[in-house]
């Protein structure tokens, strides 16, 4: 639930991230939402025997607190997996910046609460170079449909006021339907009164 967003930006400068790249199946036998963090972007992050991998991106210690991705084009393509948005999250991920998104992931994402933005390629590759600066941060305005920076930069961006509504409020589909109770109840009611 957020109108308005502040975060540390890291700039992952790859495209065709596949969501097997996001949490690699075999971490996928976990049958709770939480936990999948620590085996965010495993391959990459990690070396053979355990140890991080200095080289990529979200390891440099300038980038340890990171709240923002930026990505490259067709972001969470691959398979349908819904651990890879829960592992962003869990990484502590709330908004990821790039010029296309899967379809399925971006839906996943909503559904959970972290905000995709798709913004065009040359918008996404001047925050690129920005976010592989030490200390960069971005300034996410939902509710005016804003990226901006200290530097000046400042950008718009589309979401459906469906999905909006949605984080703005911090609801679900499920919360969504709760506030149809009464509705519902009545309908039920007028159900078991027709079939007597």
């Amino acid at each position: 639930m957020f109108t308005i967003f502040e975060g540390e930006a890291v700039a992952l400068d790859r495209a065709h991230v596949d969501t097997d790249q996001i949490i690699p199946k075999q971490f996928l036998k976990r049958i709770e939402k939480t936990g999948f963090g620590k085996y965010l972007f495993f391959d990459w992050r990690y070396n053979s025997d355990g140890s991080d991998n200095p080289e990529f991106e979200l390891n440099h210690p300038s980038k340890k607190n990171a709240s923002i991705l930026i990505a490259n084009e067709n972001f969470g393509c691959g398979s349908s997996r819904e651990h890879a948005p829960w592992a962003l999250l869990d990484y502590g991920f709330k908004v990821v910046i790039a010029p296309s998104f899967a379809d399925i992931f971006h839906q996943n994402c909503l559904k959970n609460g972290m905000l995709p933005i798709a913004l065009e390629e040359e918008k996404v590759k001047v925050l690129l170079e920005k976010g592989k600066n030490p200390g960069y941060k971005l300034k996410i305005d939902l509710e005016n449909q804003t990226i901006s920076d200290a530097e000046g930069l400042s950008e718009s961006f589309e979401i459906s006021s469906y999905w909006k509504k949605m984080l703005i409020n911090g609801w679900d589909e499920i919360e969504i339907t709760l506030q149809l109770d009464e509705q519902i109840n009545t309908y039920e009611k007028n159900r078991a009164l027709l079939t007597k």
